[in-house]
This record gives C-alpha cells, sequence and structure tokens, in this order.
C-alpha cells in the first residue's frame, strides 16, 4: 500500500509560508495520506443537467442529489467535487466529507455547432474562503478548460489566477481539462491529452483530470496515457471515468491507467452515483483498493462482490 509522509509531500512556492502546513493537511486529506487521488465526481447535475441522474439504466436512488453525499459519507473516497451551491446545502449533515469545489461549469445545452464551449466562474474564491472559515471540510477547488475553444485564454487566465489564489490559501487545485471546440478535430488525440497535461503544469495545477486517449497507431490507451503522465511533470494526472460501464471493465482500465500509463488516481462520477447505494459504496472501496492500496483487479472485483472488506 503506498503512503507517504507530511514530509513528503511536495509543496508548490507559491504556497504562502503560514499556509503551508494547511496545504499538506489538505493534501494528505485528499490523497488519503497515499499521494494518490481518488476523486469523487458530482458536479454533472449543471454539465449534463439531469439525464446522468434519472433515466433507463440509472438507479432511481440517483434522482435525489441527497444519495451523492451518502456514497461520499458510507464509500471510501478522497474527495467529493462539486459545486459550491451543491455542497452548501448538505454538508452541515456530511462534515466529514473531503469537498473540492467546482468554481466553474456549464450545461450542455448549447451544441458545439453553436458556439465554441466557455465554462464561466460562478464565484470568486472568497465565497469559497467564507464556507471553509465556516467550518465546511473544503480541501481544494476545482476548474474545467476547453482547450481549443476561442475561449480558452479566458478560461486558462481565470484558472491561473484562481490556482495562485487557492494555493496562497493552502487549498490544493483540480483542472478539468478537455480539448473541444471547432478548431479540435479528435478530442481523445494522445498528442492533444499530453499538451492538455502540460497546460495544467504550467499553470500550477495539483492534479490534472484528462480524458483517456485513444490512440490509432496500435498501442493500447494506457500505453499511449505514459506520455501525457510524462508531460505532466509534477502535477498528478487521473483519467475521467466515462459513462457507466460493468465493474470489471472499469476496475481493468484503472489498474492499467495507473501501473502502465503513470497516472496517480482516477476521477468517477457516474459510473459510481448511477448506482444503488449499496453498488456504489461497493464500487468506491473496490475503486480505492486499486487506486490508494495497489489491489489488483481480481482483489479489486472481490471487494466490489462483497466478498471483502476494504477500509484505509
Amino acid at each position: 500500500m503506498p503512503k507517504i509522509t507530511r514530509d513528503q509531500v511536495r509543496v508548490p512556492a507559491d504556497v504562502m509560508p503560514e499556509s503551508r502546513d494547511e496545504y499538506i493537511e489538505n493534501f494528505m486529506k485528499a490523497t488519503r495520506g497515499t499521494g494518490r487521488l481518488m476523486l469523487f465526481a458530482c458536479d454533472q447535475k449543471i454539465e449534463h443537467l439531469n439525464k446522468d441522474f434519472y433515466g433507463e439504466g440509472i438507479d432511481i436512488a440517483d434522482a435525489e442529489p441527497q444519495h451523492l453525499f451518502e456514497i461520499g459519507r458510507q464509500g471510501v473516497c478522497g474527495v467529493l467535487a462539486g459545486q459550491r451551491g451543491l455542497i452548501a446545502q448538505y454538508a452541515a449533515d456530511y462534515p466529514e466529507i473531503n469537498y473540492l469545489v467546482k468554481m466553474n461549469s456549464k450545461t450542455n445545452i448549447v451544441g458545439g455547432s453553436q458556439d465554441d464551449p466557455y465554462s464561466p466562474q460562478l464565484y470568486d474564491l472568497d465565497a469559497v474562503l467564507a464556507m471553509r472559515e465556516a467550518g465546511v471540510n473544503i480541501v481544494g477547488i476545482g476548474y474545467t478548460i476547453y482547450l481549443g475553444s476561442e475561449y480558452e485564454s479566458t478560461m486558462m487566465a481565470e484558472a491561473g489566477e484562481l490556482i495562485a489564489q487557492a494555493h496562497a490559501n493552502g487549498l490544493l487545485v483540480v483542472l478539468w481539462i478537455y480539448p473541444r471546440g471547432k478548431a479540435v478535430k479528435a478530442e481523445k488525440d494522445p498528442a492533444l491529452i499530453a499538451g492538455a497535461a502540460g497546460v495544467a503544469l504550467c499553470l500550477g495545477a495539483d492534479f490534472v483530470k484528462v480524458n483517456p486517449p485513444k490512440p490509432e497507431d496500435g498501442s493500447s490507451p494506457a500505453e499511449a496515457l505514459k506520455v501525457a503522465t510524462m508531460a505532466s511533470g509534477r502535477t498528478g494526472l487521473v483519467c475521467a471515468g466515462g459513462s457507466t460501464v460493468d465493474a470489471e471493465t472499469f476496475l481493468t482500465q484503472l489498474y492499467d491507467q495507473i501501473h502502465t500509463g503513470g497516472a496517480v488516481g482516477n476521477a468517477t462520477g457516474r459510473n459510481i452515483h448511477q448506482r444503488s447505494l449499496d453498488e456504489a459504496v461497493r464500487l468506491t472501496k473496490a475503486i480505492s483498493a486499486i487506486t490508494l492500496a495497489d489491489y489488483s483487479v481480481e482483489d479489486a472485483l472481490d471487494v466490489f462482490n462483497g466478498d471483502e472488506d476494504f477500509k484505509l
């Protein structure tokens, strides 16, 4: 099981001396003392509206937003990521969860054929810091950049300023970076994914969430991902989970992303929350068994199937 000590946390130089201990504490919380990130992504209620939470193939429990927080409390996660308002409505009842506040969002109503994507910042960092001051267990913030959009410069500028402010206040930052827009011909091109990882590093993010690449040269997605993890340098790279697939397929992909591709964790939403509470909790434990404890796929499946429990 990978473990790190507080002394092993690499603190960026833009973290102010008075915030250094808080940054280290937040890093240890978010990574459960492993240096790896298990991010439970709960930001889709704006991004995808209600279609990710109600409909064919989705457990009815997911129609109620509290389902997300019950999974966060009963399962094994590093951080639960969602918009400020979502977290504000439920955090008092779920104080033990580590929260990451998503600072920007957009819906999917305006299609790419109408306009290039732009995800505007929804609130400033002071609103997040006020929540933290009020006692909400906020360990970091997140921001999405659509690389290749005609609005990328605005999103990069907003993200860069937020990262500087967040680090100065001891918070972690995770960037979601997706190549998308009329100028982008292949959103999952391995070179573009590696480019996105490098942009995250240059902006100063602690972690970057990207889509798994789709190579066309005969290599596997995990092999292609290795180039991106090299490009990300000291910014830890994790992959988006995508739409729901069976547990064995998902866990196998995750294992390969970490052990072949060099990823330092995962960022999973629909694959978790579209299931019943019991199944979702078991899947968070199976995912965390691979991400945080280096379990094999077979052993993680035992956790998912309820034949073995997993606790950190």
